[in-house]
């Protein structure tokens, strides 16, 4: 058994008791000294010791406890050993916060990276796609070519290949024209309202059909379910009758030729979806499942590509001369020479010199540039052919050549126009989209651009406006909300101005554009500001906010500052009404309690900020109502009616604007009249004499220096007398005149 301990060691025999442990190799020291091994671990190098002994995989607390419990010297050793423990936990939290602290800013702009990788990948996945058509095109264009070239190998390759215009769930059954012409009399039956939109034709058929789920672009919310009938040439979609299965009404019809399909990346729940892209609108549609989703993007890839290939041929054909019908020989001898007379002008009109190696390398030239982005290398070419060709008759080879050119030019713009859509990425400001423009008025579609344009700006604001946090303070938020829209409002209308220098009429696309933009805008402020129930200050300070800011549109020519006064009148005069009712409201309350007794401000203090606060609120004369000391000969009610009803008119004014005339005016007369009633009232039913002379002190007051500071006021900020309230004032006179009455001024 180990020998008992004095409680009072000395500092220096617990050093040599520890001293002789380590010399010994004993974990709790030399002799009596054993018990301070532990409690030492918080000195020099124990601290770590410590740590390395907690952290061991094999370690017991019960055991550690059992074992410092039998070395300690006593509770004071045991509580120094809690506080080093204590300690070191809490030196293990700082560490912990401060490395997560140091890696968190590092989080966030990993996390922000990796969003923008993303949507950099999408759109190369995009681009990918494009690419691959263009080569396929490209594939076709020059089997085409060949065919020309060789007759009998284009012969041989028509015999082999299967017909590409058969539906693809029919291409193993070889459905024949008839069963064709079946299906397409079914569809007819089964949907309404197509029979006169859809008209039977020889060569239309049915390809494919089935059931899509359509989404919102903007919010991707269900809007209803569908049912999609793809043909050879074009896509309609039909709604489903709700009592009649298997019956569709009519919705929508797309020729193929403007129809573009977009894969959407899946994103749970929302999976399996894919956009249809039709100038100037978008649809989303979600299939039952992937293997559908995935026949639906190759249905709709081949049957285009097909429609494409039959189109191409058609215009081959019709333009391959045919041979005229041999005239009949005739014996008149001046024949002859009318006939040579006749040739020399067309053989002069059908020279044109395409031999030029520019102009038979041009669309290979343009496939290479749209494949590499370079549009205005597109463009500059096509510029260079018109130009040529201005000049020059338009020759049966001149029209080929056109017929080429032009193929180009649609895959030009429907690449432009793809480079201008909302769903492109939106950072880089308006500048990021004057390439495409200028290329799109290069060729002749100003209007396009400017729709284009529009809509990609409408798009960033409108995201902008999303991703603004909502803060606590109401008039902060539309700080940043106004610097923002007004801020991308003024760069869009510069934009605007330098790509469409020369082109007058696109001007006002821009004014409706910006009218629609600002309806969006007050939507967002107003449910900020006035759904929120602010009080009626903040929204006077936030509409005045709006104002200033709208004013910076006047530095290009463009003052919306109607259409913001048009937009808020409704909230504004229903903020105005609510916030007469609570004054009047107020004002009934203090009334139902008035003693007519004078007010008693206790201190000097008291009564110099009464006198500011008169003077703010345009009272000069208000001395002549202060008494001795503390007094003030008037009414506690009148008083709080006064300041109240200066304060809402000086908030008022900063809203005002003509359409708001009468409700303010109006809102006025009906806060005065509940004071004129009160104080009408109370002349004719007091009988103390006293009191009744209080109250007639009270009424002058309110009479001759609250109604013609109102007037007045009311007059500086409108800019016009208010005949009502003039009115009102020469009404009152009557109880002056005649206070003994038992009859109402009002």
């Amino acid at each position: 058994a180990r020998p008992a301990r004095s409680h009072r060691v000395t500092a220096g025999s617990r050093s040599c008791g520890r001293a002789a442990g380590r010399r010994r190799g004993v974990p709790g020291g030399g002799g009596g000294g054993g018990a301070d091994m532990a409690l030492s671990l918080g000195e020099g190098g124990g601290g770590s010791r410590l740590r390395r002994q907690l952290e061991s995989g094999g370690f017991a607390a019960g055991e550690y406890v059992k074992q410092l419990s039998q070395q300690s010297d006593g509770d004071r050793d045991l509580q120094e050993h809690r506080q080093r423990i204590q300690a070191l936990s809490e030196e293990t939290a700082q560490s912990l916060k401060r490395n997560v602290y140091q890696n968190y800013r590092q989080f966030i702009e990993t996390a922000r990276e990796i969003s923008y990788l993303e949507s950099e990948m999408y759109q190369l996945s995009h681009i990918l796609t494009e690419q691959k058509g263009i080569m396929e095109a490209v594939t076709q264009a020059l089997l085409l070519q060949a065919d020309r070239d060789d007759p009998a190998l284009g012969a041989r390759r028509a015999a082999a290949a299967a017909d590409p215009f058969l539906p693809l769930s029919a291409k193993d059954a070889a459905a024949s024209e008839e069963g064709r012409q079946r299906t397409l009399t079914t569809l007819l039956e089964k949907v309404e309202g197509c029979r006169d939109l859809l008209p039977e034709s020889p060569g239309k058929y049915l390809v494919y059909n089935g059931d899509l789920v359509e989404y919102d672009a903007d919010h991707m919310a269900q809007i209803q379910r569908v049912h999609a009938f793809l043909m050879n040439d074009c896509l309609l979609v039909a709604t489903a009758l709700p009592n009649r299965r298997g019956a569709y009404r009519y919705d929508a019809l797309y020729p193929l030729d403007g129809l573009a399909v977009v894969n959407v990346k899946d994103n749970p729940p929302m999976k399996d979806m894919f956009k249809l892209l039709m100038f100037p609108e978008s649809r989303i549609f979600q299939a039952e499942n992937a293997k559908i989703k995935k026949e639906w993007l190759e249905v709709l890839e081949e049957t285009k590509r097909n429609r494409a290939l039959s189109e191409k041929r058609r215009l081959e054909q019709e333009a391959l001369p045919r041979p005229a019908p041999a005239p009949p020989e005739s014996t008149n001898p001046f024949d002859e020479e009318d006939e040579e007379e006749e040739d020399e002008p067309s053989a002069e009109e059908e020279v044109v010199d395409l031999s030029l190696e520019w102009i038979q390398e041009l669309p290979e030239d343009l496939d290479v540039c749209i494949a590499q982005r370079d549009f205005e290398g597109a463009v500059d070419l096509l510029d260079k052919l018109n130009e040529y060709l201005a000049d020059k008759p338009v020759s049966q080879p001149v029209k080929e050549l056109r017929a080429k050119v032009d193929e180009r030019v649609r895959q030009l713009t429907d690449v432009l126009v793809f480079e201008l859509s909302p769903d492109r990425s939106l950072r880089g400001g308006p500048r990021a989209t004057r390439r495409a423009v200028s290329q799109l008025i290069r060729l002749g579609q100003s209007t396009k651009a400017c729709e284009l344009f529009l809509k990609n700006r409408a798009a960033a604001v409108q995201t902008a406006i999303r991703q603004l946090r909502i803060e606590g303070a109401t008039l902060l938020y539309i700080h940043k909300l106004c610097h923002v829209f007004f801020t991308s409002l003024l760069e869009t209308a510069r934009e605007f101005e330098t790509d469409f220098a020369g082109n007058n009429g696109c001007y006002s696309a821009f004014v409706v554009w910006a009218r629609s933009s600002m309806r969006m805008f007050v939507d967002a402020f107003s449910k900020q500001v006035f759904d929120s129930k602010e009080s009626l200050s903040t929204a006077a300070e936030c509409v005045k906010v709006a104002k200033e800011h709208c004013k910076q549109l006047s530095e290009i020519g463009l003052d919306l500052t109607f259409i913001i006064h048009a937009l808020l009148v409704k909230d504004i005069k229903g903020a105005l009404q609510s916030y007469k009712d609570i004054i009047i409201e107020a004002t009934k309350h203090r009334n139902s309690e008035e003693m007519w007794r004078r007010m008693n401000l206790m201190t000097p203090e008291a009564l110099g900020k009464l006198r500011e606060e008169m003077r703010s609120c345009g009272v000069g004369n208000f001395d002549q109502y202060t008494g001795d000391d503390c007094w003030v000969n008037l009414s506690y009610t009148v008083v709080a009616f006064t300041k109240q009803t200066m304060a809402f008119l000086e908030e008022a004014l900063k809203l005002y604007f003509p359409e708001l005339h009468m409700v303010l005016l109006e809102s006025l007369v009906e806060i005065i009249l509940v004071a004129v009633q009160h104080v009408d009232y109370s002349l004719r039913c007091e009988q103390d004499p006293e009191k009744k002379a209080f109250i007639r002190q009270n009424a002058t007051f309110l009479y001759e220096t609250v109604l013609p500071v109102v007037e007045k006021r009311f007059e500086e900020g409108v800019g016009k007398p208010a005949k009502q309230l003039q009115d009102l004032r020469n009404a009152s006179r009557l109880m002056r005149v005649n206070p003994e009455s038992t009859t109402s001024v009002v």
